[in-house]
C-alpha cells in the first residue's frame, strides 16, 4: 500500500466536523453568526477535541459528527483567547486520536498537509510545506511569537488539523489568505500540549496576566495602522474610534505596526484608559479608551 495513503489512513479517524448553534444574543453572533460548521481534531482517546476558538465561541450546543458518520454531542471545556483554540469533549470512547508534534520538531520547507472537514461524514486533503515559523498577528487584536504558515490551502473547514508527514498534529488551522497569497495560518499544536491541564481545569489560561482589549480590527498602510472596523458594545465603538482612523501614536508612542499597537495596549491591564491620537478628517483627534478584557466581553 502506498505509504501516503497508509498515512491518511491513520489520520482520518481523528477529523471531526462541528456543528455549533449560538445564541442570537451572543456578542459573537454579530460578527459570526448563530450557526457555525467547523473542524476539529481527536487528540486524546477519553475524547478530547482541538479546534479554533472562533468555531466554538459562544456555544449553546455542539454536534460532532466523526468520521463514520455518527453523531455524538460536544461540551465546550476550554478556550484560549491568548492562542486562539478551543477544547471540546465528547462522551464514549476510547476514540482515536492524533499524536501533537512539538515545536522543535517543525522547520521551514518540511511537507504538511491538511485534513478539513467539509461537512458530516466527508473530508478534503490539501499538501504542501511550511514556509515560516515566525512571529504572526492579525487584523483583530492577536498576536503569537511562533505562528505556521504554510502553502498548503484549507481545503475546508476552519479548525481543521494540519499535520506532518509523519502523522502527528503540527497546528490547527485558523485563517486563510487565498485572496492576498496563496497560504494558510495555523496555531502550532503545542499551545495545546503546554497549556493542556490549566485548560483543562480552569477552562482558560488562569496563569497569563489578563490584558486590555479594545475590540478593533485593523490593517497596516505606508508605516500607518488604520483602524478597519469596530465591535459592536466593545470599548473601541464607546469611545469613539471610528472605521477609517488612522492611529498616529497610543499613550504618546508611535504604533507603525500591528504589533507594536498590540504591544503597546497589552502593556496595559483591563479597565486601564489608553489614548489613541488618530488622524480623522484632516485633522488629529486624541480619544481615550477605557479598556475592556475579550474574555469577559465574550463570556
Amino acid at each position: 500500500m502506498n505509504a501516503s495513503v497508509r498515512l491518511l489512513e491513520s489520520a482520518l479517524p481523528t477529523s471531526v466536523n462541528l456543528h455549533v448553534a449560538i445564541p442570537a444574543a451572543h456578542p459573537s453572533a454579530q460578527i459570526l453568526g448563530t450557526e457555525r460548521m467547523g473542524s476539529g481534531t481527536l487528540v486524546d482517546p477519553s475524547g478530547l477535541i482541538v479546534t479554533v476558538n472562533y468555531v466554538a465561541l459562544g456555544a449553546e450546543s455542539i454536534t460532532v459528527t466523526l468520521v463514520d458518520d455518527t453523531t455524538a454531542s460536544g461540551e465546550l471545556v476550554a478556550q484560549d483567547f491568548y492562542s486562539g483554540i478551543a477544547i471540546v469533549r465528547i462522551d464514549g470512547g476510547p476514540h482515536p486520536a492524533a499524536r501533537c508534534a512539538a515545536a522543535t520538531a517543525l522547520q521551514s520547507g518540511q511537507d504538511i498537509f491538511i485534513l478539513a472537514s467539509i461537512g458530516h461524514g466527508r473530508r478534503r486533503v490539501s499538501t504542501g510545506v511550511i514556509m515560516s515559523l515566525e512571529p504572526f498577528d492579525a487584523y483583530w487584536e492577536y498576536s503569537l511569537e511562533q505562528g505556521i504558515m504554510t502553502t498548503a490551502l484549507n481545503p475546508g473547514l476552519g479548525g481543521a488539523g494540519l499535520f506532518t508527514a509523519s502523522g502527528t498534529l503540527a497546528g490547527v488551522v485558523s485563517l486563510d489568505f487565498n485572496e492576498v497569497g496563496r497560504f494558510t495560518f495555523a496555531i502550532p499544536a503545542e499551545q495545546f500540549t503546554q497549556h493542556r491541564d490549566e485548560l483543562l481545569q480552569h477552562g482558560r489560561r488562569v496563569t497569563r496576566p489578563p490584558r486590555a482589549w479594545v475590540g478593533l480590527y485593523c490593517y497596516v498602510l505606508r508605516e500607518h495602522v488604520v483602524v478597519a472596523g469596530v465591535l459592536p458594545g466593545a470599548p473601541g465603538e464607546q469611545a469613539g474610534l471610528k472605521p477609517g482612523d488612522v492611529i498616529i501614536s497610543v499613550d504618546g508612542e508611535r504604533v507603525p505596526t500591528r504589533g507594536s499597537l498590540y504591544q503597546r495596549l497589552w502593556q496595559h491591564r483591563p479597565g486601564g484608559v489608553v489614548t489613541f491620537q488618530v488622524f480623522r478628517n484632516n485633522a488629529v483627534k486624541d480619544i481615550s479608551v477605557q479598556t475592556g478584557d475579550a474574555e469577559v466581553f465574550f463570556a
